[in-house]
């Protein structure tokens, strides 16, 4: 089988990224133990880990004993999935724990040369398996399909076995699915390329703001800072931060021209067709639903357009600019603790029952999260389920508002759809999509939306809610079906032979731009120097990976409104969603669950919520007025 599959070792990440607040911390200025993570909880010590690594060194060539008898009987079979599904557990246990210790603080040296020596032995272990897949395939199905039917052990096999049939076309033989995966070795190599320069090395620089404030525009300060209440402050921050990115463009151009080359290699030697043809085939996602999304993304960027509009009105600014659309809508100084935060999320959730509410209670109540940013931490949240027999961690950085709060329900939805699939499903079944995984998360910042909306005191705090709904509807549908166009359009261009220097990058980006924001109608005046945003983007190191935040979220406002409405079999149904991780292909199970989304109606109906928010926002406003 592939070992992709065997070895889904992704760390769910989003584009949230928070400034450092004022904490209860240690007498070292450090977080306290509570504000941080246990990763004890993997491996007591150092010493642990190492022989865990080392038991695993010495249990991979264990597999190679199966090589040429797959097809002996059933029981071979069995006990060949059986030592593949232990040895990706080693392997997914030890690159957790290395991968999340170095998050801790990029800067420190041995945690990356850590992390560095699992991706080795993450391409070993690819390298070992590599015969697997060409070895069923030559087992042929009539005969797997009898094995499966003859032995019962077998069962938790069936699915990701006859995955393997599927993708008969594209699998090599066995001496090339080994040439294949040792070239791991050397493919990552862009995206380590762009994490250091982006989160260790690069210079940021430091501005002074109009109240005297020093503000340091690193990711994290970008992110805090962009969103100040003045204009003349947001401009500088916008010229002093991108301005040192694009002092590195032609870096960012070759690291991000090496990626793209790097999936079309990967999908070229698979005989694939393109590069998204290759991404949406692992998980057997039709091609339908990309270009679904960009269609009826285009379609709808009259609604985009409103919005910007009434952000302007808003805000009392008639020429507008990118830097303007980071800042609420409405002024609020409220903080949120992350006490409140908790808290907030734990009630938000009530309408998914009993047992959410006391699965992610628990969650909160153990020291599974890394909450504050730190000299050095990886930016950004994530959350990290993939160990199967244990409770999953996330990472944030948390900044008292309400964003952070927002992330804060958005990353455990992804932690609880890992407790509910590790729960239910054996190792095997459970590690399930980004396609599925992005539903669990912006449903549950939805259902917050819900309840701070019930909870608002008067119109100024609806306002603000309904703006943030707003901002989330633009940040995780459009921008990234913004993003997705851009990384089909750059993927095709290398697929017909064209280079992509920084510079050319920056021109198709710049197009993309300007067309969403309705540069040419006089929406949102887009200005060169944000037209080196694409550098700053990681997930364009993840093949294809973006437009599923679009796709998820049409689908959890759908799931969200069914639930928050008490539709019969809503909860259930959902939940069942969850609970069934990657027991059957993504697009597959969403259909089942209700929602198809490879056709216009999901995001339609996302489009007509946003409206009906516009709607809403306007009615307070003219309420006002009168």
């Amino acid at each position: 089988m592939h070992s992709a599959r065997l070895l889904l070792l992704a760390f769910t990440m989003l584009p949230y990224l928070n400034a450092e607040p004022a904490v209860l911390a240690s007498t070292d200025g450090t977080p306290a133990p509570a504000f941080r993570w246990d990763l004890t909880l993997l491996y007591p010590d150092e010493a642990a880990f190492q022989s865990a690594k080392a038991k695993l060194t010495a249990d991979l060539p264990r597999l190679k004993r199966f090589e040429g008898h797959l097809g002996e009987s059933p029981a071979s079979l069995l006990a060949a999935m059986e030592l593949l599904t232990d040895l990706s557990a080693q392997l997914t246990r030890l690159s957790s724990y290395a991968s999340q210790a170095s998050d801790e603080n990029t800067r420190n040296a041995p945690a990356l040369e850590r992390s560095q020596e699992l991706d080795m032995l993450g391409t070993e272990y690819s390298r070992v398996a590599s015969f697997v897949n060409p070895e069923l395939l030559a087992v042929g199905e009539s005969k797997l399909r009898g094995y499966l039917d003859a032995e019962a052990g077998l069962a938790v096999y069936r699915f990701p076995i006859l995955d393997v049939l599927r993708n008969a076309p594209h699998t090599l033989g066995a001496e090339a699915e080994s040439v294949l995966s040792s070239t791991g070795m050397i493919t990552d190599t862009a995206s380590s390329l762009y994490g250091i320069l982006a989160n260790a090395d690069l210079p940021w620089p430091t501005i002074k703001l109009s109240d005297g404030t020093e503000a340091r525009l690193d990711q994290a300060g970008y992110t805090r800072w962009r969103a100040v209440n003045n204009r003349a402050d947001r401009q500088a921050v916008f010229t002093a931060f991108w301005g040192k990115i694009r002092e590195y463009e032609r870096t960012f151009g070759v690291a991000l021209f090496s990626q793209v080359k790097t999936d079309w290699f990967n999908a070229s030697v698979r005989k694939y067709g393109s590069s998204l043809a290759a991404a949406l085939a692992e998980s057997d996602v039709p091609e339908a639903v990309y270009r679904t999304l960009l269609a009826e993304t285009n379609a709808n960027l009259p609604t985009l357009h409103r919005y910007f509009k009434l952000r302007g009105r808003m805000l009392g600014i008639s020429d507008l600019r990118y830097w303007d659309i980071y800042p609420p809508m409405v002024k609020s100084d409220k903080v949120f603790t992350y006490d409140q935060a908790k808290q907030l999320t734990i009630d938000a959730v009530h309408p998914l029952g009993e047992d959410y509410v006391a699965d992610i209670t628990k969650s909160f109540a153990g020291r599974y999260t890394d909450v504050y940013p730190q000299p050095g931490k990886r930016s950004g949240a994530y959350m990290s389920g993939s160990v199967h027999d244990a409770h999953p961690y996330v990472l944030l950085n948390y900044n008292n508002d309400y964003e952070s709060v927002s992330t804060t329900a958005h990353e455990w939805g992804h932690g609880q759809h890992s407790v509910l699939a590790n729960r239910t499903l054996p190792a095997p079944l459970s590690q399930y999509s980004i396609f599925t995984a992005e539903i669990a998360s912006t449903c549950n910042e939805a259902l917050l939306l819900e309840h701070m909306l019930k909870v608002a005191k008067d119109d100024d705090e609806r306002l603000f809610y309904l703006g943030s709904a707003l901002e989330q509807l633009r940040g995780t549908f459009f921008r990234q079906a913004m993003f997705a166009e851009f990384e089909l359009r750059i993927h095709e261009e290398v697929e017909k032979g064209g280079a992509l220097s920084g510079e050319e990058l920056t021109r198709l980006y710049t197009d993309i731009l300007k067309r969403y924001h309705g540069d040419a109608d006089g929406v949102l005046k887009i200005d060169h120097l944000v037209t080196i945003e694409w550098a700053y983007i990681p997930h364009f190191y993840r093949n294809f990976y973006v437009y599923q935040y679009a796709t998820s979220i049409a689908a959890s406002q759908a799931f969200a409104e069914r639930i928050i409405a008490c539709e019969p079999g809503a909860v259930d149904t959902y939940l069942g969603l969850l609970k069934a991780g990657g027991s059957d292909h993504p697009y597959e199970l969403v259909k089942k669950a209700g929602v198809d989304l490879a056709t216009p109606e999901p995001y339609r109906a996302l489009v007509k919520r946003m409206n009906r928010i516009m709607d809403e926002v306007e009615s307070i406003l003219a309420k006002r007025q009168k």
